[in-house]
């Protein structure tokens, strides 16, 4: 009798994972392996210590968008009834610059819901251990449970409970990972290599351009983007301050990605100084100077802050790799042909 209800019960959590929507992350493809880097950091006109940036010699997938307040709200809802590390902020909710992510109930039975005008905008007030927490989350299938290690606690990274800046600048991505926090080489090329070959320059803004961006979101051309400037300037006021994803139209980067230069900051894997992860992009709070290239930022990765987000990478399915290759041979056949 045991066994059948330990067999019934198995059956029902199968069927109640195969009927769940699974949270759907767009992203985009990153080909062009094996492309060489470019110098980044202060003697290139930036910050941070100087190093060459942009470098992958595997193709992968990135988020089109940084993570969104909706789905961040979904991941909570999976896991975080109780909330042992801390992946919800109340920040997000009751600081006017936060994400309006609002936690309701008690600890065992939290529910999280967000403002629909927020819900496509990007989550903010969430450190690189949450960050990374999610993306053990993908990696694992989305599963609903506490927070341990078949939801958030292994999977691309193993943390096993790690909170503290000391512990978290320890923590490093695992070889069978599917979805990651972006490397910084991951997100430097996405945003700026300008793609076609292994031998490809870079450009200076995440805009697929080398002039300034305007922040005009009604100017269709194409080179806008949300970050401050010296008269106090904000694409979008109170109560915003964020945009949507893609409201800047005909302003994605090379690749494809949006809003990769300003809005929020996005963390990466990078460890720039001491106990300090890297982030990466500018933000809506900060000049224009953050979304150039050469500028490489950084927090401690326990922060959580109004004006820093993040982004993931994927690595693709084995038979996409393959249809890709496939592609690309039958473009070399041609090109023989003709």
């Amino acid at each position: 009798m045991d066994a059948f209800k330990a067999y019934m019960w198995v059956s029902i959590v199968a069927l109640l994972a195969e009927s769940a929507v699974a949270l759907n992350i767009e992203t985009v493809r990153v080909g062009d392996p094996g492309n060489a880097g470019q110098w980044s950091g202060e003697s290139y006109g930036g910050y941070g210590p100087n190093r060459i940036c942009g470098a992958v010699d595997y193709i992968y997938n990135i988020g089109k968008y940084e993570v969104t307040a909706g789905q961040y709200t979904e991941f909570l809802n999976a896991v975080a009834a109780t909330d042992t590390y801390g992946l919800y902020n109340p920040e997000m909710w009751s600081n006017s610059l936060g994400c309006r992510i609002q936690r309701s109930g008690s600890a065992g039975h939290y529910t999280y819901s967000v403002a629909p005008e927020w819900a496509n905008r990007p989550v903010n007030y969430v450190s690189w251990g949450d960050a990374v927490r999610f993306a053990n989350w993908l990696h694992n299938g989305q599963p609903i449970g506490v927070q341990g290690p078949l939801t958030t606690e292994d999977g691309a990274y193993y943390l096993n409970g790690a909170t503290s800046n000391a512990d978290l600048i320890k923590i490093s991505r695992q070889a069978d990972w599917k979805w990651a926090v972006t490397s910084e080489d991951e997100w430097y090329k996405a945003a700026y290599y300008k793609g076609g070959s292994a031998d490809a320059e870079y450009w200076d803004y995440p805009t697929g351009s080398n002039l300034s961006p305007g922040q005009d979101i009604h100017d269709l051309s194409g080179n806008n983007a949300n970050y401050y400037t010296d008269n106090g300037v904000y694409p979008l006021d109170a109560p915003y301050y964020t945009t949507i994803t893609g409201a800047f139209e005909n302003s994605a980067g090379p690749y494809g990605t949006y809003d990769q230069g300003g809005n929020v900051w996005e963390w990466n894997e990078a460890v720039i100084i001491g106990l300090k992860r890297g982030i990466r992009g500018g933000s809506f709070y900060n000049y224009e100077v953050g979304l150039h290239e050469s500028s490489r930022n950084s927090y401690f990765p326990a922060s959580e802050i109004f004006n820093v987000g993040f982004r993931v990478s994927q690595i693709p399915e084995p038979g996409s790799v393959l249809l890709v290759m496939i592609g690309c041979l039958g473009l070399i056949r041609r090109s023989y042909r003709y």
